[in-house]
């Protein structure tokens, strides 16, 4: 109702987008624009996570392995949540491409999973770093780089929107020639944004944060925003035109209501991880000199 509006008062339009998905050719090797923007992501969020750890306190020497965790709950994540949510059928007949990640196909609610399952594999032996505030904290930088990989997708003709007479409808050439909704970019900005909510959140708690704040503010606007702007893209595979909703939506409903759950319980009961609990570039307790001086009388 609201599009139908908008086409009314403003003039009719189309915006071509006509650039190539790949950004460069060196040789044999091309450099593609979503190759990029993917791994800017990574880039970014290394560079975030770094100054929030020093900024509390946490051993930046820990930055090497939860990067490694991070890369590989995101692609295995990402990759088996498209083959089982998507086309199980084919990929449990061809179990061996689901190697093939260079062909594509990603989901972004197995990324979810993924990446859950590597921080909790993380998080085991760092009492330092509970669960909840690693990912807290990650879901920041993680939000940033679902604004590039859905800028990505744009850049890639992919993941597009239904034809549509709105002013700032896109034509895919590499697609097609139909007037569509720029849906990736309906995404991207609302990624953003989130990434902007979540950073004054933290600024604003700082060390403070409650235990699972940002995980459910992520949750709530991530998957809300996507449950929304999937009735103007189109389907991804066939089976979900048989489906009163797409799977992409039935995946986010239980999300946002998790991530609601998880902001109500943190206002409501806050658990606050303390932000000096170690000593710097390790795990071991702290302990000051009047402390050290007791534990002498004692003996």
């Amino acid at each position: 109702m609201l599009f139908s509006l908008l086409s009314f008062f403003l003039p009719i339009a189309a915006i071509t987008w006509d650039v190539k998905p790949e950004m460069l050719t060196i040789g044999s090797v091309t450099i593609r624009w979503y190759g990029v923007l993917f791994s800017s992501g990574f880039f970014l969020g290394y560079i975030l996570m770094s100054r929030m750890f020093m900024r509390e306190y946490r051993p930046i020497t820990d930055m090497e392995p939860l990067t490694f965790y991070m890369i590989g709950g995101t692609i295995i994540g990402m990759r088996l949540g498209h083959c089982l949510f998507y086309q199980p059928d084919y990929y449990l007949a061809n179990p061996l491409e689901i190697l093939q990640i260079w062909k594509g196909g990603y989901a972004s609610h197995g990324a979810v999973v993924g990446i859950s399952i590597a921080l909790w594999l993380y998080a085991r032996n760092r009492p330092a770093q509970p669960f909840l505030w690693i990912i807290d904290r990650i879901a920041i930088v993680t939000a940033l780089a679902a604004f590039l990989i859905r800028t990505g997708n744009f850049f890639n003709h992919e993941m597009i929107g239904h034809q549509t007479d709105l002013p700032w409808a896109v034509i895919f050439t590499q697609r097609d020639l139909l007037p569509r909704h720029p849906s990736q970019l309906y995404e991207a900005l609302c990624y953003i944004f989130t990434f902007i909510l979540m950073r004054f959140i933290y600024n604003r708690y700082d060390a403070k944060t409650p235990n699972g704040l940002l995980l459910g503010v992520f949750f709530i606007c991530i998957f809300g925003a996507r449950f929304v702007v999937e009735f103007t893209k189109e389907n991804q595979v066939a089976f979900e035109s048989a489906l009163p909703i797409n799977m992409g939506q039935i995946l986010s409903i239980p999300l946002v209501a998790l991530g609601t759950f998880l902001v109500i319980r943190a206002l409501r009961n806050p658990v606050i991880t303390p932000e000096k609990p170690t000593t710097f570039g390790t795990n071991k307790p702290r302990t000051n000199g009047a402390s050290s001086k007791k534990k002498n009388v004692a003996r």
